[in-house]
């Protein structure tokens, strides 16, 4: 039993635990193999779940693959869902600024002092799994959580899971499920080192979700994607529905805020659907998640109001989100060229900065070279900053990197995000009104920036 879990159990209580014992659970669960090195197989995960009763074959479950999307098109999911009157569970990763984000119900993550408990009650049945060493490999951070998930929907209850792969597809651990609809965002090059080098490659790893029996709900993929991906629905005898012959984004009209949209769904042409996040890649988003909670229904149409409530509901943190005004600070996670070239194109089309000035983190394992040259063609100056995680490319080197994208001219640094935030807004301040900043680069970069700025305002 982990060390906080016998006081407890020894106490005998069930007290509200205090700030520094949640922080003390939290170390526990980072201490263990980190997420960012894969160990693959499901037979951790499995072993967890059979001793907790299988907590995740009681709710149908909507899982969600792909390089870049997923969190935002799980959140869609998430909000249609519960537009329908259903009470939903998602678990997405990584998190932004609190563990507890991973694991929501209703939309809003489970309380510390819950999560604690959730933590108390499952720990003696990790340790049992611990000790079995199977594959000679205790639990790792991300199967832990993964199965605590599970565990708080089933004891909710939830009527319905949503579960963002973390990565590749049939041996995350999130696919202890059989999901009812496996849900196919687009397909680049990521974690190659693990997923493969090529995109036949990665799509069969992220194929891996589509189990027999399922519907499949696929966002417009590259050709050689694609062919993999409905090869095999075909295996698995899973319905499918394609972006631009089942589902489509028709129309999008950017404004305040965001844009409004029009879409072709299972009822036919639907427009005025007003979605508060920028870029076309979110309305492509918004498109998916709509034929995904349809495809969840057997193909049944959604109510235009349904979808409509869903999508104006959106709250998505950290995607093109504006934190501050005078001068405009937005956040972003992209942190590969695909994500990047499409914050990127939003980023104009929403406000046109001039300049617009980015503040930079990065793990040392990311394309770092490809964001830095697609970043220096929009990007006027780039502030290379450091940030709390050991993964992180130093800002030195990552400066470096810039320099050649850029031009040494146009690169500084800082030593953390707060340093760089401040001397980002020396420069905006410096260049006028029209300045702005754009943080991004990397998800844990986009929460410590998070959690320093807080939010000076809400919609």
């Amino acid at each position: 039993m982990w060390p906080y879990a016998r006081r407890r159990a020894q106490a005998g209580s069930r007290v509200l635990v205090t700030m520094t014992e949640h922080s003390q659970i939290i170390a526990e669960l980072q201490a263990r193999w980190p997420e960012h090195q894969v160990a693959r197989g499901l037979g951790r995960i499995e072993a967890l779940v059979d001793l907790l009763g299988s907590p995740q074959r009681g709710y149908p479950v909507i899982q969600i693959a792909g390089t870049n999307g997923k969190g935002s098109t799980a959140i869609m999911v998430d909000s249609l869902l519960r537009a329908l009157g259903l009470r939903t569970g998602r678990f997405t990763s990584p998190h932004l600024e609190r563990l507890n984000e991973r694991i929501c119900v209703d939309g809003e993550p489970i309380s510390d002092y819950a999560f604690d408990e959730l933590v108390r009650d499952v720990s003696p049945l990790i340790e049992m799994v611990d000790a079995r060493r199977i594959d000679n490999t205790a639990m790792t951070f991300y199967e832990v959580m993964t199965g605590l998930a599970y565990e708080a929907f089933a004891q909710a209850p939830v009527d319905v899971a949503v579960v963002e792969v973390g990565m590749g597809g049939g041996w995350d651990a999130t696919s202890v499920a059989d999901a009812q609809v496996a849900v196919v965002c687009p397909i680049d090059f990521d974690h190659t080192h693990l997923l493969g080098s090529t995109l036949p490659e990665i799509a069969a790893e992220k194929a891996g979700i589509i189990k027999p029996g399922s519907a499949a709900v696929f966002a417009a993929q590259a050709p050689e994607a694609a062919k993999v991906l409905v090869e095999r629905a075909a295996q698995c005898g899973a319905r499918t529905y394609l972006e631009g012959v089942d589902f489509a984004l028709l129309d999008r009209q950017p404004g305040v805020g965001g844009q409004v949209i029009r879409i072709d769904a299972a009822g036919g042409p639907l427009g005025d659907l007003v979605l508060p996040l920028f870029g076309e890649h979110m309305a492509h988003n918004a498109a998916l998640a709509v034929a995904a909670v349809e495809a969840f229904l057997g193909g049944k149409p959604l109510a235009p109001e349904v979808i409509a409530e869903g999508l104006e509901r959106v709250a998505a943190p950290a995607r093109m989100e504006v934190m501050r005004h005078s001068p405009t600070i937005v956040l972003d996670t992209c942190h590969n060229p695909h994500g990047v070239r499409a914050t990127l194109d939003a980023m104009v089309e929403a406000f046109d900065f001039a300049p617009l000035i980015g503040v930079v983190a990065m793990m040392r394992d990311k394309d770092v070279d490809g964001v830095l040259r697609i970043m220096a063609d929009e990007m006027t100056t780039v502030v290379a900053a450091g940030m709390r995680n050991e993964r992180a490319l130093p800002p030195g080197e990552l400066a470096a990197k810039a320099a050649q994208a850029f031009g040494p001219d146009r690169v500084e640094q800082a030593p953390d995000m707060g340093s760089a935030i401040d001397l980002a807004v020396g420069l905006a301040d410096a260049a006028g009104p029209g300045a702005g900043i754009l943080i991004a680069g990397s998800v844990y970069a986009a929460g410590e920036a998070r959690a320093l700025l807080g939010k000076e305002n809400t919609r």
